[in-house]
């Protein structure tokens, strides 16, 4: 046993060594964080955020929207020889004259109408619904330099689209299929594949909220972004109101949203305004409703510095949405109404023709039905080929 003046000569010893010790460390952490400090400094004062938002390649977007409404340039007359529109082709500073036939039996010819945009507003053509001009999205937009393909449904159902007929490793396995198809029968336009999770759901019944509508559960969200994410895609989140409204569910999720690859899709035909329980009649939004929709978004882009959002509108019937001629596309947002309706293929021709495209906003998109499509009369689905022919031709394809 030590001694106990040993004892306290020790733990004398020891209380000071760890004094000095402490000392020599708080000496050193100061100076230290003192140079780590001056040097984040030196390196902060020099660094450069990325630019937000990235620029537009302005010629390219007006360059694809004229593809998409598939614009031909005209041909130029004169009394001696007739020359094509100097390249590139929109430029709007030529004043083309008709040729042919047409230009004979004119005389010298007649003005034909050429492209015109501004700095601040896309390529349209004068006496031709397409392409719409619109304000040009900020830099980053997927659309309509890509075209997304997506697969939709909710997992819980397999009477609501793909999403719930098979396991994801199947779904996964087909989307990619599908992609390849439209990727070959365009190929000037790269595809995105996209999962299109029901994530609001309308319901028959009123529900603990007495709102119709049902609200996924994260987990299931999460499944789904888990599969986009596995294609390098896009989650895109379709909201059905029921009786409540984009006010109160979007909010809902937001945290979602914030997502650089997570999109917003809205459907007036379960927005139950007028009181009728969903399924009993045909819902509606007004432009008001997707406006507000693309200014929640445009807030979400804003707030965390994202490319632009895309919006996604569907519409079989025109009071579907009213005042579509008001809808406002945003820098941060880009708006695609979509023709949802299903039947044969004269059918669904028909809807987009005299629906959908009619009533330009900035996009269009069509949903094709695996099921649906194919009800007597119809021969077959709409092919890749037949729905580019479309005028503008869908940068958005859906399939249920």
């Amino acid at each position: 046993m030590m001694p106990r003046m040993q004892t306290h000569h020790f733990l004398r010893a020891f209380l000071v060594a760890f004094l000095l010790a402490t000392i020599a460390a708080g000496v050193y952490l100061l100076c230290f964080s003192s140079a780590f400090a001056t040097y984040y400094e030196s390196v902060a004062a020099g660094y450069t955020p990325p630019p937000w938002p990235l620029p537009l390649d302005t010629a390219a977007y007006n360059a694809k929207m004229l593809a998409l409404a598939h614009y031909v340039a005209p041909v130029t007359a004169s009394s001696t020889a007739a020359s094509t529109v100097p390249t590139p082709y929109w430029t709007a500073t030529t004043t083309p004259l008709e040729s042919g036939a047409d230009a004979a039996s004119n005389g010298a010819g007649r003005l034909l109408s050429v492209p015109v945009w501004t700095a601040t507003t896309s390529v349209s053509v004068p006496g031709h619904t397409w392409p719409h001009g619109a304000e040009y999205p900020e830099g980053g937009a997927i659309l309509p330099f890509k075209r997304i393909v997506a697969y939709y449904g909710n997992f819980y159902s397999t009477k609501m689209g793909v999403l719930g007929e098979y396991p994801p490793d199947v779904v996964l396995q087909k989307l990619a299929s599908t992609t390849a198809e439209w990727a070959a029968a365009d190929p000037t336009t790269p595809v995105i594949p996209a999962i299109q999770y029901i994530a609001v759901v309308a319901q028959g019944q009123p529900g603990a909220s007495g709102l119709y509508r049902a609200q996924m559960p994260d987990d299931q969200i999460q499944k789904a972004l888990d599969m986009a994410n596995q294609m390098h895609g896009l989650l895109i989140l379709d909201v059905q109101v029921g009786k409540s409204t984009l006010q109160a569910e979007l909010p809902e999720l937001e945290k979602w949203l914030v997502l650089p690859n997570v999109e917003l899709a809205i459907d007036p035909e379960f927005s139950m305004k007028f009181g009728n329980p969903p399924g009993t009649v045909i819902g509606t939004f007004d432009a008001k409703d997707v406006n507000c929709a693309a200014q929640f978004l445009a807030g979400i882009v804003r707030e965390h510095k994202l490319a632009p959002k895309v919006l996604i509108v569907h519409r079989f019937t025109y009071d579907m949405v009213t005042n579509a001629d008001k809808i406002q596309p945003l820098p941060e947002v880009e708006v695609v109404m979509d023709m949802d309706g299903w039947g044969s293929q004269a059918k669904k021709i028909g809807t987009y023709t005299h629906v959908v495209s009619p009533e330009p906003v900035q996009f269009t998109g069509i949903k094709l039905f695996y099921h649906a499509d194919l009800k007597p009369p119809s021969t077959g689905m709409l092919t890749p080929e037949q729905v580019l022919n479309l005028t503008p031709a869908p940068i958005y394809i859906q399939y249920q």
